[in-house]
């Protein structure tokens, strides 16, 4: 019998992890708790598979931490004026081995990988009885392969300190389950993106179709279900990877694939707000449902406590320069899917005396669904990132004019007059430092602003942008690589694995 024993990672970190409990973490521990099964027991045919995967795959994958954590440290929010003080030590660059959000990313992509290798481990003692089963089974471990490697590529966007080095430190690379006594060292970033780029080969081998799908689980009347893994996530995957490691040339030809192949076009103003409230697919490439009862984290109770009106009691409202961008910009749609109605906007908030409760920019941009106004479903990949995607390559190869145009595409499907201005860039400074700002304003508070100021804000000669009166102290702006542009490995893992190297600055 194939018990499932666990070193020190796994157990520190399901254990440790802000929402967290027992018994989601049962399958890591080495005591026989009650419900635990084996792997001989667990998994017995295809279909067992496939439930493991949907019911403890899937529904443990999560980017809240992810999208909470950047907006927070970065420049996309500021206090509510119903805020307790939460994260306000994160707000002002408090962090360290201890701070329990960032563990919490740390936690969550290790507990989804380890549900992936526990279904691989099962996987192999599971023969398919017919051809169709054969289809199946190959479709339940290219999904489980796929989302693995997404794992494995958020954790390296936080806690490696140069992705595109690839002798630089990667991440812990569990390729299986692992016995109780392992204690394995930091992989180099190499080693991590072979066993990335080994499980998106298989997964795009087996989903060789973008509108072909071979399991039940996938209704016929949605075979493009922004619910599933299918060819579009992992080619977006690809894309993403590949542009923060560096490599352009593949970064493109991905991106451009899911821009070409995916069946989706960008998201014209007039039905923008649907792909919010959860109504429409619009261009959204992959999302992690949440329905209105169920499972997974509210994003909605992050921001505000009850409503995402002013009367919700609003804990974090919108960056006061985000706002200005959009709100400078005539016709621009997010400035009303972004903002409630309910807002205060004090246009003399620079001369506030206390502009906490006199500019209250409540954020609308997960307005919740009809029944659940704090649930939305958190949106991974949409194909205005590929459209980025291809900007920063087009501008790497000092094609400036198409960079532009790649932008404008994206600005005029957000302007409610279907146009925008083809931008003109004198260098590439100028292009990263219009593609930086498009970005922050189209993926705001959708987990992207850390990252994409730790890759680009150098070269697009900016910094972090905090308005002075997004904190009720001092203002100041995280210079442009400072080591807390990389998270801390948490404690309970350098505390139980003394093999593992702390990031540096911590």
């Amino acid at each position: 019998m194939n018990k499932l024993y666990k070193k020190a990672l796994v157990i520190a970190v399901c254990l440790s992890s802000v929402g967290f409990t027992l018994n989601s973490c049962q399958d890591v521990l080495e005591v026989e708790q009650p419900g635990l099964l084996d792997d001989a027991t667990l998994f017995t045919s295809v279909s067992n598979l496939n439930d493991y995967l949907i019911g403890s795959v899937y529904a443990n994958m999560d980017t809240n931490n992810d999208i909470y954590f950047s907006a927070v440290f970065t420049d996309e929010v500021k206090p509510g004026a119903g805020s307790g003080g939460q994260e306000y030590e994160i707000h002002r660059y408090f962090i360290d081995p201890t701070t329990s959000l960032t563990t919490g990313i740390w936690a969550q992509h290790y507990l989804v990988i380890n549900r992936v290798n526990r279904l691989l481990a099962g996987a192999a003692n599971v023969t398919p009885a017919t051809l169709e089963e054969k289809k199946q089974y190959d479709y339940v471990i290219a999904q489980a392969r796929a989302i693995r490697a997404f794992c494995y590529l958020q954790l390296e966007t936080f806690f490696a300190p140069d992705m595109k080095d690839p002798n630089g430190l990667g991440v812990l690379l569990l390729k299986d389950v692992p016995v109780i006594d392992v204690k394995l060292p930091r992989s180099k970033n190499q080693d991590v993106y072979d066993f990335i780029n080994a499980d998106l080969d298989y997964a795009r081998s087996i989903l060789t179709s973008y509108t072909t799908l071979p399991f039940p689980t996938i209704p016929t009347t949605q075979p493009l279900n922004r619910y599933y893994v299918n060819k579009r996530f992992v080619n977006a995957v690809s894309a993403r990877f590949n542009l923060y490691r560096g490599n352009l040339p593949l970064a493109k030809q991905y991106a451009q694939d899911v821009i070409s192949n995916s069946g989706l076009s960008l998201t014209a103003a007039s039905a923008y707000p649907a792909i919010w409230n959860d109504t429409s697919e619009g261009e959204i490439l992959f999302a992690l449902n949440r329905l209105a009862t169920g499972n997974g984290s509210s994003i909605g109770t992050r921001w505000n406590t009850n409503s995402s009106q002013l009367t919700g009691n609003p804990m974090w409202a919108l960056g006061r320069n985000l706002f200005n961008i959009i709100n400078t910009t005539p016709g621009d749609v997010r400035r009303s899917v972004y903002i409630d109605p309910s807002s205060i906007v004090d246009v003399n908030y620079l001369t506030s005396s206390s502009p906490r409760e006199t500019d209250q920019l409540v954020i609308d941009k997960y307005p919740g669904k009809a029944s659940a106004p704090t649930r939305n479903d958190l949106k991974v990949f949409r194909l205005s990132e590929m459209y980025f995607i291809l900007a920063e390559c087009e501008t790497a190869a000092n094609n400036f004019t198409g960079a532009a145009t790649l932008i404008q595409q994206v600005r005029a499907k957000r302007n409610t007059t279907g146009a925008a201005n083809l931008p003109v860039y004198a260098s590439a400074t100028a292009a990263y430092a219009d593609i930086l700002k498009e970005r922050r304003v189209d993926l705001a508070l959708e987990g992207h602003r850390y990252i994409d100021l730790k890759r680009l804000a150098t070269v697009a000669g900016v910094t972090m942008d905090r308005n002075q009166t997004d904190d009720v102290v001092t203002v100041t702006n995280l210079p442009n690589n400072s080591n807390k542009y990389t998270l801390p490995i948490p404690v309970q893992e350098v505390n139980l694995n003394p093999a593992v190297q702390q990031n540096p600055g911590y």
